[in-house]
């Protein structure tokens, strides 16, 4: 299945601005739609309303009589481009006074007197707009009411107008705010550019640049982008460094064994049986730190925490003596193992465990005396489980015991046995993998190296 195509980030800002942009500019017609059909019509109502004013004022009383005079200028008023019709009714009561008899005529008790009111009607099939009031004349009993009414061609044109008018402008808004809003991305996404182009500044290098990026002052939103990718950068060179460092260390370490294997190589063509014996010496030498250099890159493997799980110290420590017991006997040396005959369950990696165990016990019986012991002694302790391993060797004096700890470094003097210093280097790289702590102290006489590891949850 292939992956969903990604949207350029220029055209998801473009769209995140024009969306709520074109949003606005809708709100922005529909109220301006009804504020133009509101202004509009109180425009035209308020002439509608003067022509009204102006023929009320003209009926009057004579004689008992109610006489009025229709002034031109009144229906010159309501004069426009769109010729719409005017209409006209004057009545006494229910009499026609003069004008358009069936013109909606009103309830005359719906007006109030010299009140005008407007309304919407329906005339000869079309829709008008009727201006009317009510008078009250002296001497005459009945209502006289005045209506005044014109069709909505012209209120119509001149909304559409002002319509198309609104339309354009926001129209012609959106469009200069999309000129204008692609070179002021082109600006805003200037800073990023940049940084890209930092990162390709450094494509085709024999060696990679692994040092923290400078692409010039960056926004605030960029800021932490940058720093995460120099802290990768950082643990990319870190991670590196630690392999050089490692290549170069078992390189040197290699060295020796291999030229004494290639000296004994030539003395053994030359016939000399002791050149075998110290073939087989190197040989195993070389074997061993192979053994531990592997072992030490396990330790330091880079990535995620191993996973954890319930593992039972007692039976790794049976396991790893069971293996260790040939060693032990070669060399002179008692295995004991000081536990309780219940599991000793704790939160490690099996793998791990073993690992550090098998170390600490060659290291027990390598550098112990003949005669010795080697006791591992596991016991219960406060949020987990203390496993002590103790010999009667030499010891190390406690002003070398963090170096002691470091890669290659081999403590005592050249009578010391073989080894390639690497023991305690893989011991304390699997502890921390696991979440253990590592102390040297002194056995009196010998080393004892003393870990406590964090209790297994119940199951």
């Amino acid at each position: 299945m292939p992956a969903p195509r990604a949207i350029a980030l220029r055209t998801r800002l473009l769209v995140a601005m024009l969306g709520p942009l074109l949003g606005v500019a809708v709100l922005l017609g529909v109220a301006g739609a009804a504020l133009i059909a509101d202004v509009v019509r109180r425009t035209n109502d308020r002439v509608l309303g003067g022509a009204l004013g102006a023929i009320a004022e003209t009926v009057q009383v004579e004689r008992g009589e109610v006489t009025l005079d229709l002034p031109p200028a009144a229906f010159g008023m309501l004069e426009n481009s769109e010729r719409d019709n005017v209409y006209y009714r004057i009545a006494v009561g229910g009499d026609l006074l003069t004008g358009y008899a069936d013109l909606p005529a009103p309830a005359p008790d719906a007006l109030a007197i010299d009140q005008p009111r407007f309304r919407f009607a329906d005339y000869r099939d079309q829709r008008i707009r009727i201006a009317e009031v009510r008078r009250a004349l002296p001497g005459i009993e009945r209502p006289v009411v005045v209506q005044v009414a014109e069709t909505l061609d012209g209120r119509r044109a001149l909304s559409r107008r002002l319509l198309i008018a609104l339309l354009g402008g926001e129209l012609a808004l959106v469009g200069i705010a999309i000129l204008l809003l692609r070179p002021a991305l082109g600006w805003s996404l200037r800073p990023l550019a940049r940084l890209r182009g930092a990162v390709e500044a450094r494509e085709g290098h024999a060696a990679p640049d692994l040092s923290p990026i400078d692409a010039g002052p960056l926004p605030l939103e960029l800021r932490p982008l940058a720093e995460a990718f120099d802290r990768l950068l950082a643990q990319l060179d870190t991670a590196t460094a630690a392999t050089r460092r490692f290549t170069a260390d078992a390189s040197h370490q290699m060295r020796t064994p291999l030229s004494v294997l290639k000296v004994q190589i030539e003395l053994a063509r030359r016939g000399s049986r002791e050149a075998l014996d110290e073939i087989a010496t190197a040989a195993a030498r070389l074997e061993r730190l192979l053994i531990q250099l592997l072992a030490l890159a396990r330790a330091e493997e880079a990535g995620a925490a191993p996973p954890l799980e319930r593992v039972d110290l007692r039976e790794v420590a049976v396991r790893v003596i069971s293996r260790r017991i040939g060693q032990a006997i070669d060399a002179g040396v008692e295995l004991q193992l000081d536990a309780a005959a219940a599991p000793a369950w704790v939160h490690g990696h099996r793998t791990l465990l073993v690992e550090i165990l098998s170390n600490l016990i060659d290291n027990g019986i390598r550098y112990n005396r003949r005669g010795g012991t080697v006791t591992v002694a596991i016991r219960d302790a406060d949020g987990g489980v203390d496993l002590s391993v103790r010999d009667d060797g030499p010891g190390i004096a406690a002003a070398d015991r963090d170096r002691a700890l470091e890669r290659f470094v081999r403590l005592g003097d050249r009578h010391a046995p073989d080894g390639s210093g690497l023991g305690l280097a893989v011991v304390r790289s699997a502890a921390a993998r696991i979440g253990a702590t590592l102390r040297l102290a002194d056995a009196e006489p010998g080393l004892a190296v003393l870990l406590h590891l964090p209790d297994a949850p119940s199951s």
